[in-house]
């Protein structure tokens, strides 16, 4: 199966935009599990 070049860069695009989410939740979670940890 040939994918054009077109497909292949929407793909691309999506799983930065997916990873970039992810990363953004661990991120998330790192800095409410610090502020919490020093807060008690």
């Amino acid at each position: 199966m040939i994918q054009s070049d077109d497909e292949k860069k929407r793909r691309k695009t999506r799983n930065l935009v997916v990873g970039g989410v992810l990363l953004a939740l661990v991120v998330l979670f790192y800095l409410i599990t610090i502020v919490k940890m020093s807060g008690t």
